[in-house]
C-alpha cells in the first residue's frame, strides 16, 4: 500500500477551501524556497521514489508540463492517464478506478469536468487527490496566481483583484481566495454570464464586488485577471459569447484605470484581441510568464506538503 502523509491525516485539494489561510500562506512560502533552489540549481529530492498518477479527461499543456516536471524534480516518477488509455474510457465506475489507482501510487492529479467526478474519486482513494482543474474550480492556477503576486508586490491581504469575464472555475477560485485571504474581488461580467447568486451566498462588499462596467471594476484595482470568453466545453457558444463580451477585453484604458502599479494576469492560453489586447498582455505590467512559470513551483510546494506535512 502506499503510504501519504505519515504526519497527519489523509487531505485533499479539490478547492482552495480545503486549505486555511495559514496552510496556504505556509504552501506560498514553501513554493518560493523551492523556486530559489531550482533557480540555483540545488537539487530538491524530497519526495523520492513516490509516484504521482495523472488522470486527464481534459487535455492540457500547461497542467501536463508543469506536475510532471515537478514531480521529477522533486525526485518522484508519473504516470500519464487519459481517458482514451484507461478504464475511465470504457465506463469503469470512477470509484472502482479511485480503489485501483490509489493502491499503487502515492498522490494523484485529475483534470476532468463535473466537481462531483473528483470528489466520488477522492471519496474511495487511499491518497492526497489533487484537482488540476474542473469545471466548477481551478485551485492550481489561484495558488500560482497568488504566489504571482506576492513577488512582485507583496501581500495580498488588503488588495483589490479585479476580475474581467464570465463565472466560471477561475472566478469562483478566486472568490474562495478572497475569503480566505482578506482581499476585495471585483467581478465584471455581461448579461447573463454573472456569478451564480446561490454558489456566492450573501458576500460583504470587502469580500466581493460585482460591477457592469469593467472599467469600473479596474479602478483602483492593484490586479487585473481575466480568461479567455469560451472555456473549453463550451465551444458550441463561441459566437454568442464574442457577441457578449465584446466591451470585455482588457486594455490599456482598462489598465490605466487601476493603480499605477497593478500587475496584469491571465491563466493562458490567451486570445490576444479578445479578451485582452496584445498591448497589455506583452506590456510592463503583465507578469502572465512569471504567473505560468509558478505553477510548477507551487505544485510542488503542493505534492510535497500532502504527502509530507509541513517542512522546516
Amino acid at each position: 500500500m502506499s503510504a501519504a502523509n505519515p504526519t497527519g491525516p489523509l487531505r485533499h485539494f479539490l478547492q482552495l477551501r480545503d486549505f486555511s489561510e495559514d496552510e496556504i500562506h505556509y504552501v506560498i512560502e514553501r513554493a518560493r524556497l523551492i523556486k530559489d533552489k531550482f533557480k540555483r540549481y540545488q537539487p530538491h529530492h524530497t519526495l523520492h521514489d513516490r509516484n504521482l498518477a495523472m488522470v486527464f479527461e481534459k487535455a492540457s499543456t500547461r497542467t501536463r508540463v508543469s506536475f510532471e516536471a515537478g514531480m521529477y524534480q522533486l525526485g518522484g516518477s508519473v504516470i500519464y492517464l487519459t481517458t482514451e488509455g484507461s478504464q475511465l474510457g470504457r465506463s469503469e465506475p470512477i470509484e472502482d478506478t479511485a480503489r485501483v489507482i490509489s493502491r499503487m501510487v502515492d498522490l494523484v492529479m485529475i483534470r476532468t469536468f463535473e466537481q462531483t467526478r473528483i470528489e466520488r474519486f477522492a471519496a474511495h482513494s487511499r491518497v492526497p487527490v489533487i484537482n488540476g482543474l474542473t469545471n466548477e474550480f481551478h485551485p492550481c492556477q489561484i495558488l500560482a496566481d497568488i504566489l504571482t503576486f506576492v513577488e512582485h508586490r507583496g501581500p495580498i491581504r488588503g488588495k483589490t483583484v479585479a476580475w474581467i469575464g464570465d463565472a466560471n472555475n477561475m472566478s469562483y477560485t478566486w472568490l474562495q481566495a478572497a475569503e480566505l485571504l482578506g482581499f476585495t474581488l471585483h467581478v465584471s461580467a455581461p448579461a447573463g454570464y454573472r456569478l451564480d447568486p446561490l454558489r456566492v451566498g450573501q458576500q460583504p462588499a470587502s469580500v466581493l464586488r460585482e460591477f457592469d462596467d469593467p472599467l469600473e471594476a479596474c479602478r483602483g484595482a492593484d490586479l487585473v485577471t481575466t480568461d479567455v470568453w469560451t472555456s473549453m466545453g463550451y465551444e458550441t457558444e463561441n459566437e454568442a459569447r464574442r457577441l457578449a463580451f465584446a466591451d470585455w477585453c482588457v486594455d490599456a484604458q482598462m489598465m490605466a484605470a487601476a493603480q499605477p502599479d497593478a500587475v496584469f494576469m491571465h491563466c493562458l492560453p490567451a486570445h490576444r484581441g479578445e479578451e485582452v489586447t496584445g498591448e497589455v498582455i506583452d506590456g510592463p505590467q503583465s507578469v502572465v510568464w512569471d504567473e505560468a512559470e509558478n505553477r510548477l513551483h507551487v505544485q510542488k510546494a503542493l505534492m510535497e506538503f500532502l504527502l509530507l506535512g509541513r517542512q522546516e
